[in-house]
This record gives C-alpha cells, sequence and structure tokens, in this order.
C-alpha cells in the first residue's frame, strides 16, 4: 500500500495513495481517506470539544476519563483528531484489516498511545458491547442500520453523518421509506426535509432505549447531513422528545407548509390555504435542530484551533445559529420563478417581511433560502411589491 503524510489540524496521518485513474478516488483507495470532508471533520473537532468542557463542567470526571468512539475509522483521522486536539480517550474501530493495521501506524505516528486505541470489529458488535460518552457514526452511506445500536451505546452526545442524501430528501423515495421508515417528499426544501428525517429516526431509536434527545449542532453541507445530539436519559426525557416528532404538510399548488404534530394523527387533506389537495411527509423531527448557546460555544473552539477550513465552519455554524425554528425553510427563487417576478437580494427580503411585522430569517441551506412565520399570500405579496 503506498502512503503518503496529510496534516489537518495539528494531527498528522498517513493515508492511501488512490490509482490516479479512479472516478472516486478516495473509494478506489485500499483504505478510505476522502479530503472533500476536513470541513465536517474540523467542525467535528470545535463541536466534540465544546461538549466535552460541558461535561467536565456537569460531572465529576477527568478530561482523559471521556471515552469517543468513531464505529467507521479508515484512516483513523477522525478519531485521532479527537484524541490528539480534544484530549479525550478515542477508539477506533474498522472491519478492514488494511485499515485497521494503518489506525495502529497513524497512532504511534501522533504517539498517542496513552489516548487512542485500535478496533476491528462489526460496528454494531462494537456498539452494543461497549459505552461510550460520545458516540460517531459515519459511514459511507447510510447510518440507518447503525442507529440501534449506536443509541445504545452513545451515554452523551451521538454525533451522526448521513451521506445518503437521495433517499432522505424524498429523490430515491422508496429507499428513504424502507432505511428510514419515513416518508420525506422532494421539495424545494429537501435539504432540510433530509435534516429532520434524519433527527426523526434518531429520536425513535434513542425512545427505545429510553433517552431523549436535544440536538446541539445539525447542518446540512454539500452532499452530508451532520448532527451533533445531546443524549439524556430516562423515559421522561425519551416522552419529551417524542413530542417534537411529527409530519409536515405540503401543497404542491400554492407552497403552503405547515408542522402536524404527534405520531398517530389525522391529517386534513385540503390545504388550508388554497384548498387542493395536500401532500404529506413524515414521521420527522419538528424540534429545533440547533441550540444557539452550544453554537457559540463551537464557534469560540473554532477560533481556539488551527483549523484549515475555520472560515467556512464559522460561516455554516453562525448561519445555524441565526436561524429561526420554523419548519420548513422556502426557497425566494422559486416563488419568483412561479410569480414571474424578478428576485432581489435575500437580505432586502429578509428585511421587508420584519418591517411588515413578520419574524424572518436566512438559513444554512442555501444562499435563497429563508424563514419566516409569514403564510404563503403574505410572502408573494411581499416579493411582488418589492420585484415591482
Amino acid at each position: 500500500m503506498i502512503c503518503r503524510t496529510i496534516v489537518e489540524g495539528t494531527t498528522k496521518i498517513s493515508v492511501p495513495v488512490p490509482p490516479p485513474d479512479a472516478n472516486f478516488p478516495p473509494s478506489a483507495a485500499p483504505v478510505f481517506y476522502n479530503p472533500e470532508m476536513e470541513l465536517n471533520r474540523d467542525i467535528n473537532v470545535a463541536a466534540t470539544a465544546a461538549f466535552v468542557e460541558r461535561l467536565l463542567s456537569r460531572k465529576d470526571i477527568k478530561r482523559e476519563e471521556i471515552r469517543y468512539v468513531d464505529a467507521f475509522s479508515a484512516s483513523g483521522i477522525r478519531g485521532l483528531r479527537i484524541a490528539g486536539e480534544v484530549g479525550i480517550n478515542a477508539t477506533m474501530n474498522d472491519w478492514s484489516s488494511e485499515a485497521f493495521e494503518l489506525i495502529k501506524e497513524n497512532i504511534k505516528i501522533n504517539g498517542l498511545e496513552e489516548k487512542a486505541q485500535a478496533t476491528r470489529k462489526n460496528a454494531n458488535v462494537l456498539l452494543h458491547e461497549q459505552k461510550f460518552h460520545i458516540v460517531d457514526v459515519d459511514p459511507f452511506g447510510t447510518p440507518a442500520p447503525y442507529l440501534d445500536a449506536a443509541a445504545t451505546s452513545a451515554q452523551s452526545m451521538l454525533s451522526v453523518t448521513a451521506t445518503d442524501t437521495a433517499p432522505l430528501c424524498g429523490a430515491h423515495l422508496n429507499s428513504g421509506i424502507r432505511k428510514y421508515a419515513a416518508v420525506p417528499l422532494n421539495t424545494e426544501y429537501h435539504s432540510e426535509m433530509g435534516l429532520r428525517v434524519l433527527l426523526g429516526a434518531c429520536a425513535r431509536e434513542l425512545a427505545k432505549h429510553e433517552k431523549g434527545m436535544t440536538p446541539l449542532l445539525c447542518h446540512v453541507t454539500r452532499h452530508y447531513v451532520r448532527a451533533y445530539l445531546e443524549i439524556i436519559p430516562g423515559t421522561k426525557q425519551a416522552d419529551r422528545t417524542l413530542k417534537s416528532m411529527g409530519f409536515s404538510i405540503h401543497c404542491p399548488k400554492c407552497g403552503f407548509r405547515g408542522p402536524v404534530y404527534g405520531l398517530a394523527v389525522h391529517i386534513e387533506r385540503e390545504c388550508p390555504a388554497c384548498g387542493a389537495l395536500t401532500k404529506i411527509a413524515g414521521p420527522l423531527w419538528l424540534g429545533p435542530f440547533k441550540e444557539p448557546e452550544f453554537c457559540n460555544e463551537v464557534i469560540s473552539e473554532l477560533e481556539a484551533h488551527p483549523l484549515n477550513t475555520k472560515d467556512k465552519a464559522r460561516k455554516i455554524i453562525t448561519f445555524c445559529r441565526d436561524e429561526l425554528d420554523i419548519p420548513m425553510f422556502y426557497d425566494q427563487h422559486v416563488i419568483c420563478k412561479e410569480l414571474g417576478a424578478s428576485a432581489t437580494g435575500i437580505e432586502s427580503l429578509i428585511e421587508a417581511l420584519k418591517a411588515s411585522g413578520f419574524e424572518a430569517s436566512r438559513t444554512h441551506f442555501s444562499g435563497t433560502s429563508f424563514r419566516t412565520d409569514a403564510s404563503v399570500a403574505e410572502i408573494k405579496k411581499i416579493i411582488l411589491a418589492l420585484s415591482g
């Protein structure tokens, strides 16, 4: 296996060199390493560091006693960065024998023998066998087959990545239904749909184990969804969590959307805005997907660490922090196209909505997306007035 040395943060690791003619080089290499996910890993370092500070302030525990597991480690880069840059105990697991040997080599390169361990097990077996304060599930594709074991193992925080955005967002409808036991709709806010379907799946898995969750920071970036969830044990917390579950109604005719809370609900099929037949998505998460105070703590950690993608990471987390907690977002360009109106700058629209007495904010999902408590009719009226 031909390798080269790369540096992320303050961590140096050996990664395999993929064949030069590969269509997707990371998966063609003997051990997977995707340089495009450095932003994800940088945010992970800052978010995990922020959560560790919370744990240390709340519990009688020493930093070196906090246990983190990366269930799908490949080269080991994610877990090694947590061990070296956050300073907690990290277990890096991979089923591949080549990955297992490379992880052990990378532990030595960084002198982390005291803080890091390599394991070679099926991820579900490892997570059912052992408890960890922080469980990180970042597989290649869907995390769905591992959520039950992760919910069993995670004591304090569950971090999940999903790269199967087509099933999550409704583009591959039947696949999404099979994997997440939810109906995702492929709408202009499909990215948020995918995030809320994933959060809903996590909430239901945790509830089976009498655990509740509070989403601390969740974002959709390019081709993946990432969620950081605080785990709160107890039946009352599980029940509280399920109160944020429900369905989302969407009217394909006028663009109305609205939440319906509960896991067993009677749905009015007619759109309350225009009377057309509506479509329904869910069950999914309808509650907040971030905690502003935690976002600030993560931003502080970003500043404290040497990270290559710091500016991009700060921008994503700031947008997340400042988004209104109103599902689902609107897309300015979709509405403008329907009205035959020209689009103004998104900030002008936000200000016009606020001037009309409504709450409004941008979102991290795209440069043309916004949230507001204004009705679809009011939004359209304001957009027409701006374009006139």
